[in-house]
């Protein structure tokens, strides 16, 4: 077959999987199976090998990843359990004052709390951030507004153990510490200039009218404090810390060639993020019952699902890729671009993003369609699935859940979201791709 025929049927198969999802409203389990089968068998493996491709990528991935983002789910959910965003976030606006209420709620969301589901994590702020922002001046709620997209979305795709980050970088074979220290370079940069950049756009440019950009709506209540919260802040996030503490520990004894000896057993990430799922559940036992700690752990296992299943399925993509001959047809195509590698990996992801909708889908797909050709592309492989992250936050709109999520919980128009959500985010994935090109240049 082909050089030609072989990039159509590639364009088929991504084309037919976003149309799938986003005008068929198939579930995007369904899209990626009947996308990846379609390029197995149109491309050469046939039935026996696109068969084997199917089971193969999903089980490699798996292999990588499906602990990782269990025990990480897990972490969230026990944390949410105990009520910790909230108490985090009060003692750090008693620490650094009102006035730097956005930029708090940005870098600490972006850092601290990536572990949690995004959808969680912006039912348990908004109602926070709105109340706050009715206290800094009629453009305060859409100051929130930014920084909680600055802060939730960008410690989404960047910052480990976000459930995007650990899915790109087990589907691309970014040893997790590496992940996990580069994404830190990024992500936390990008919250904080999101924040910055976006106040500045908001006070000059986007004219906020509380009138027609915010509802009649009450303040939403703040999530009560569970009388069995954590009481100790230091000891309550302190799986999170631990848990990154221990796989920064591994990533720096690798690039400095260090030896740890049997300290290098907990500093593998698997096991970081089970003794940071373990840490989770035994502070929760402290302060919940224990129908409520397994309760919190079952609606792990069930966020975790899905995101594992489409992780999967987007390695079935990848191996599908490999075995069709594909990997030296598109590593020339990326050869030959007038753009840079790292631009037209943004695009990839961009593009999936305002077609599908969703950042996580749009990244993983992103990286099992770039994973054959990952290698060859001249640039470090973090760097790949750090410009993917980048381009899935481009441009969200009404395609999005986490859009509608977003104007209910804030008490926004559909006006004023654009005006915050998707400003901020698309921001944030033009300001982090500079910082992921500069990285390429001293690494």
């Amino acid at each position: 077959m082909s050089d030609a025929w072989l990039l159509a049927h590639t364009g088929i198969a991504i084309a037919g999987i976003v149309v799938m999802i986003t005008w068929l409203k198939t579930p995007p389990v369904f899209g990626l199976l009947i996308g990846a089968t379609y390029l197995g068998l149109a491309t050469g493996p046939g039935v026996g090998g696109t068969t084997e491709a199917l089971a193969t990528g999903f089980g490699d991935v798996m292999a990588e990843i499906g602990l990782l983002i269990t025990f990480g789910v897990v972490i969230g959910s026990l944390l949410t359990a105990t009520n910790t965003v909230h108490r985090v976030l009060e003692r750090l606006l008693d620490v650094f004052g009102r006035k730097r209420v956005p930029m708090v709620f940005a870098v600490s969301l972006s850092t601290v709390f990536t572990s949690i589901y995004s959808d969680v994590v912006l039912v348990l702020t908004a109602p926070l951030a709105r109340r706050l922002g009715g206290r800094l001046g009629p453009r305060g709620v859409a100051l929130m507004g930014g920084a909680l997209t600055a802060g939730i979305e960008v410690g989404l795709v960047f910052v480990v153990p976000g459930v995007a980050a650990l899915a790109v970088a087990g589907l691309l074979r970014v040893p997790l510490g590496e992940m996990f220290l580069f994404g830190l370079a990024v992500g936390l940069p990008t919250a904080v200039l999101t924040t910055l950049v976006f106040t500045v756009l908001l006070r000059r440019a986007l004219r906020w009218n509380p009138a027609t950009d915010e509802l009649e709506t009450e303040t939403v209540g703040e999530t009560a404090t569970t009388t069995a919260a954590v009481r100790r802040l230091p000891l309550s996030v302190s799986p999170v810390l631990v848990t990154l503490s221990l796989i920064a520990l591994g990533a720096l004894a690798d690039a400095f060639h260090f030896p740890l000896g049997p300290v290098s057993l907990v500093s593998e990430p698997v096991i970081a993020m089970a003794i940071g799922a373990g840490l989770a559940h035994l502070l929760a036992r402290r302060v919940l019952s224990a129908q409520e700690v397994n309760a919190a752990v079952a609606k792990a296992l069930a966020m975790a699902g899905p995101i594992l299943v489409l992780s999967g399925l987007s390695g079935s993509v990848a191996e599908v890729i490999g075995k069709s001959g594909l990997r030296d047809v598109l590593a020339s195509s990326f050869g030959t671009g007038f753009l840079p590698p790292l631009v037209l990996v943004w695009l990839i992801a961009a593009v999936l993003h305002i077609a599908m909708g969703s950042i996580s889908i749009s990244a993983i797909t992103a990286a099992g369609i770039l994973a054959p050709i990952a290698g060859s592309l001249g640039v470090p492989v973090v760097l790949v699935a750090l410009a993917a992250c980048s381009g899935a936050l481009f441009l969200p709109h009404v395609s999005s859940n986490f859009f509608w999520m977003f104007q209910s919980l804030l008490g926004l128009s559909t006006r004023g979201t654009f005006k915050t959500h998707t400003v901020a985010m698309s921001l944030a994935s033009v300001i982090s791709l500079p910082i992921v090109l500069a990285l390429g240049l001293v690494v």
